[in-house]
């Protein structure tokens, strides 16, 4: 018969599954710190030489990294898949912006829908938290907190959707969406878009989440970022235009 004698699992192995297992959720973040040892062996109910085998597996694997004298921290290369220099790469190039751009829409439009639809109650308040966190911020008139905390939206709806695949992947691309929001915002603003219009379009998005409407959750959220896209384009156009009246205006005035 096919059977094998039951075999316990040592308790590395268990520390070892259950640490994968927060940093696949996206649970534990690129670059978060540990609990200290003390502290951490006790939250787990282990012994301290069965967590350092286990932190030593994991950090083996490269999934924990030690600083010294700071502990150890979830390792920062699961969470940026591109170099600083292919960021800035994309960052001076309209065809990688706008692919960019056109990416979140797809994969942020099905993050919303499955996340209405498979989102738990408490994925649903940490959205709608994140948004009352915006709302005052919004009150504060403070821009950055706003682009951050609208950074952070985005990616909780992503993390609500229980896609670990898409999770990770939209994640390894954090940095992309976080200065593509600060910068989005800028150019919105030349445009003379108001901070109420992008206010409303997350509004919007939080309330068809939270009535669990799945096809208005994805569809606001590709118009807000449909909106987003235009006003880049808006922005592309007028300095196109404002670069030929310069060059109007320095030719008459070289004329005399």
């Amino acid at each position: 018969m096919p059977f094998r004698p039951v075999q316990s699992e040592k308790l590395s192995t268990a520390v070892v599954r259950q640490i994968e297992q927060l940093i696949l959720r996206g649970i534990l973040r690129p670059g978060e710190r540990l609990p200290a040892e003390r502290a951490l062996a006790e939250q787990l109910a282990v012994s301290r030489p069965s967590l350092r085998e286990a932190v030593a597996e994991l950090q083996d694997r490269g999934l924990l990294t030690s600083r010294a004298g700071a502990g150890i921290y979830v390792t920062e290369v699961l969470g940026s898949a591109f170099s600083e220099a292919l960021i800035q790469l994309f960052a001076g190039h309209d065809e990688a912006v706008f692919d960019y751009l056109s990416f979140r829409r797809d994969m942020e439009g099905l993050a919303a829908e499955r996340a209405a639809t498979h989102g738990t109650d408490t994925d649903l308040a940490v959205i709608q938290q994140l948004f009352d966190k915006m709302l005052a911020a919004h009150g504060k008139r403070n821009p950055d907190d706003e682009a951050s905390l609208d950074a952070e939206f985005h990616l909780a709806i992503i993390e609500a959707s229980h896609n670990v695949i898409m999770l990770h992947m939209m994640r390894s691309m954090y940095q992309l969406l976080r200065e593509g929001v600060f910068y989005n915002r800028k150019v919105m603003f030349r445009q003379r878009t108001t901070r109420e219009a992008l206010l409303d379009q997350h509004r919007a998005i939080n309330d068809a989440l939270q009535a669990r409407d799945a096809a208005a959750a994805r569809k606001a959220v590709e118009d807000h970022l449909t909106y987003v896209e235009a006003a880049l384009f808006a922005d592309r156009k007028a300095s196109a235009n404002e670069h030929i009246a310069r060059q109007r205006y320095e030719r008459e005035k070289a004329r005399g």
